[in-house]
């Protein structure tokens, strides 16, 4: 696990370290060498190899190249590198000979923020001969259209806002004579290319080509390369399929409907079913399905969900029976509320109740505490919650900001009593606000700011957050995942000065491949969450997984083709830990992930948590095993 070294107060204005400490993807190569065996040299630049870091300095006032004897055609490149005063630097791709004995392919600048990316020839000498600059891409797809077709370069972006957050993006422009890192990925005709673990600078590029990588150097000083790691993307990887002890899979389907579940008896014969994007699954076998909306599957390469990012079942109209909202962000439907037709077998009626939707995660939760529950989400940039109007419910809801405008996040929110006074509190990446005495629909709530989050390529925020008692001492901790498209997942341990001012330490668990991390374990795209007392000792333990294609089938997001697991930690009270406690992975599949959250209930009513999750894989119960079942096995 990695040690907190920061002082107490830190976490609550810390800026999130930014810059990469090694590549996001599983390298087919990585270069350790002190000879450049293996390479080839073109042009008028001097090329040495010392304990895994290359040097290239141009010599007689031209240029040179470092060529891989290897040819590839898909391929991601890490590499970290440092200029000299006056030198320029760059990344040649799908490198081919030209009958006069130089070169052609994709050249990506590493002379400047942008990564600017070129079609050039190069002659026999090294030299650049013609260099045209590529279109600006990298839209959510594989393949990007030509530039008459494109919307241009719509790359994720952080939140804007006037306030000052106590979680800020770090500068990941090009720092001039230090070391900095680069990943690129070229796939079919897109070029992604991040400096420093910042932005994607995305490029267009012809389709084809096939030829080796090679490093550049040019102007006047020496350039330094060092971690240089790269990878074959045209080969794919199936992880083997396991699934943790104490769990039985179950799939409801196959196909991509949606990233939200929900559990309801539907139907009234005392027995929980289950939903999933467009079906209810009727318990206790869940085999029996039927459609509350049409069932109009995505796919699982080039689209995101189209109803449900989320989805929750309460009775909402107050019949007696349990009803269902989706919920889209962005541009899509809102909150969509879908009336119970009371066993009648036929589709049910849909209501717009909410638009303005900003976040991708929300939860339904009992804010007010009048027994029914509301959704809590960011809109507008704001922090809220909506509830129904009990006279109208199938109306527009009426939305509650708790926070002012510039405090809402895309990803991360949670429910639970921060500061012990029996009401509910909200928390989000920025911090957390808590509900004043005189009612929750008084007006905006007291902002406490603290950073539960980390940047990493402009995103920043997780899932559902938890807040529970993680190390037993009485206080209620957070615990989430930092980067719902990166890397991440701490536990804040709660702390009071003697005037009771409330602070967080950070407690990672888990980072990138660079780290130690909690079981050895490591994945990315943290896109679902949930918590529960998952084996029974009375602590509640956190559930999470990967997101398969969290932005596609693209190369937006570290290690997008890494297995899609799903793992519960367990809570464990280790005062030998820092904190005086530790999350310990435990393994449930690794080939389902999650969606946008993670259901975890007692489906059947044996005592032992079930876990349901949908995905771009389809739908799937883990059900459980009971403690006392468990313990027997464990004996025998």
């Amino acid at each position: 696990m990695k040690k907190n070294l920061l002082p107490l107060l830190t976490v609550l204005f810390a800026t999130a370290v930014a810059f990469s400490s090694g590549p996001s993807f599983m390298p087919d190569v990585k270069f350790t060498g002190s000879t450049t065996k293996g390479w080839h040299t073109l042009g008028h630049a001097t090329w040495s190899a010392d304990a895994g870091t290359i040097t290239g300095t141009p010599s007689d006032g031209g240029s040179g190249w470092l060529v891989l004897d290897k040819s590839y055609q898909d391929i991601s490149l890490y590499t970290e590198f440092r200029c000299e005063e006056g030198c320029e630097a760059g990344v040649l791709l799908r490198a081919e000979k030209t009958p006069d004995g130089g070169m052609k392919g994709f050249y990506v600048s590493l002379s400047d923020s942008s990564l600017t990316t070129y079609s050039v020839t190069i002659g026999p000498g090294g030299e650049i001969e013609k260099r045209d600059k590529l279109a600006r891409g990298g839209l959510l797809a594989r393949v990007t259209p030509p530039p008459s077709q494109s919307q241009g370069d719509n790359r994720p972006r952080p939140p804007t806002s006037n306030v000052d957050l106590p979680l800020k993006a770090a500068d990941t422009s090009l720092r001039p004579h230090e070391w900095n890192s680069v990943e690129i990925f070229f796939d079919a005709n897109t070029v992604r290319s991040f400096l420093n673990n910042g932005h994607q600078q995305g490029a267009i590029a012809e389709d084809g080509g096939y030829g080796p990588i090679a490093l550049y150097a040019g102007g006047k000083g020496a350039v330094h390369f060092r971690g240089t790691a790269y990878m074959d993307m045209s080969l794919k990887v199936r992880d083997e399929e396991k699934l943790g002890s104490g769990f039985r899979k179950q799939r409801l389907n196959d196909f991509y409907y949606s990233w939200g579940t929900a559990a309801a008896d539907f139907n009234h014969d005392g027995v929980l079913d289950v939903i999933s994007g467009p079906y209810i699954y009727y318990g206790p076998d869940y085999r029996k399905s039927r459609e509350i909306y049409y069932a109009l599957s995505s796919n699982p390469t080039t689209e995101f969900a189209t109803n449900s990012t989320m989805e929750f079942a309460a009775d909402f109209n107050g019949d007696g029976w349990p009803d269902v909202i989706t919920v889209m962000f962005g541009g899509g439907p809102g909150v969509q509320l879908y009336i119970n037709p009371k066993g009648e077998n036929r589709r049910w009626q849909k209501f717009e109740v909410g638009t303005g939707v900003q976040s991708e995660i929300a939860v339904l939760r009992d804010i007010d505490g009048d027994g029914r529950p509301e959704l809590v989400y960011s809109g507008d940039g704001r922090v809220r919650y909506a509830k129904p109007d009990a006279s109208n419910p199938t109306d527009k809801w009426t939305v509650h900001n708790i926070s002012e405008n510039g405090y809402g996040a895309s990803h991360g929110i949670g429910v639970g009593d921060v500061n012990g006074d029996g009401r509910m509190d909200i928390v989000n990446p920025y911090g957390w606000w808590e509900q004043p005495a005189v009612g929750a629909d008084s007006g905006t709530w007291t902002y406490h700011p603290a950073a539960f989050a980390h940047f990493g390529r402009g995103m920043m925020g997780g899932s559902v957050m938890a807040v529970y008692d993680v190390n037993g001492d009485g206080l209620n901790d957070v615990v989430t995942s930092l980067n719902a498209h990166g890397w991440g997942l701490a536990w804040y341990e709660q702390k009071r000065d003697p005037q009771g001012k409330i602070t967080f330490v950070e407690h990672m668990v888990m980072d990138d491949f660079s780290t130690k991390n909690a079981g050895g374990v490591t994945f990315s795209e943290l896109h679902g969450t949930g918590f529960a007392d998952v084996d029974g000792d009375g602590i509640p333990d956190f559930i999470v997984g990967k997101r398969y294609f969290s932005h596609l089938d693209t190369n937006l997001d570290p290690d997008p083709r890494g297995a899609p697991v799903l793992y519960w930690y367990k809570t464990v009270r280790n005062r030998q830990e820092p904190g005086g406690a530790e999350l310990i992975p435990q393994l449930i599949d690794t080939h389902s992930g999650v969606g946008s959250d993670v259901l975890a209930v007692d489906l059947n009513h044996d005592g032992a948590i079930d876990i349901v999750t949908s995905t771009r894989f389809g739908s799937f119960i883990y059900w459980g095993t009971p403690r006392h079942v468990a313990t027997a096995q464990r004996k025998k």
